[in-house]
């Protein structure tokens, strides 16, 4: 089994965007890590947050997947409800420490011990091997 975890890419600050979109250096980020990357996730999910949405959205037209906001995906939101909702092929477009809480518990089953360092607009990968054990396939960041 394979999931993608990406993190939104680079906002506007909240004194310029109250919503906190993507800044234009964030929306070219994702464009550049979408157009290297080489999947196509069987559904997209995003966050509520405006930085999340777009960046779904970027990854969405590129991978031509479908896209769905999802309650639970928030900065603070507790990953364990998601465990259970892994299936092979899904993205979860979030944000830290969610996105690196979950991979955490994943790959050495302890969501406080931090094992990925995640970048703005990147896309990290983890596998599922045979064994049930899971690891990282690649990342890409801008």
């Amino acid at each position: 089994m394979k999931i993608y975890l990406a993190q939104h890419g680079n906002q506007n600050p909240e004194t310029i965007d109250p919503q906190e979109g993507l800044s234009i250096q964030g929306l070219a980020d994702v464009e550049t890590v979408a157009k290297m990357a080489q999947i196509k996730p069987s559904k997209i999910f995003h966050s509520v947050k405006q930085r999340a949405k777009q960046t779904a959205q970027i990854f969405a037209n590129h991978f031509n997947s479908p896209i769905e906001e999802k309650e639970g995906l928030k900065p603070m939101d507790d990953i364990n409800p998601w465990i259970d909702k892994l299936e092979d092929g899904l993205m979860l477009v979030g944000h830290l420490p969610f996105m690196q809480k979950i991979s955490s518990r994943l790959i050495v089953n302890d969501e406080n011990a931090p094992c990925i360092k995640f970048h703005q607009g990147g896309i990290v990968c983890l596998e599922q091997n045979k064994d049930g054990k899971w690891e990282v396939g690649f990342f890409l960041i801008p």
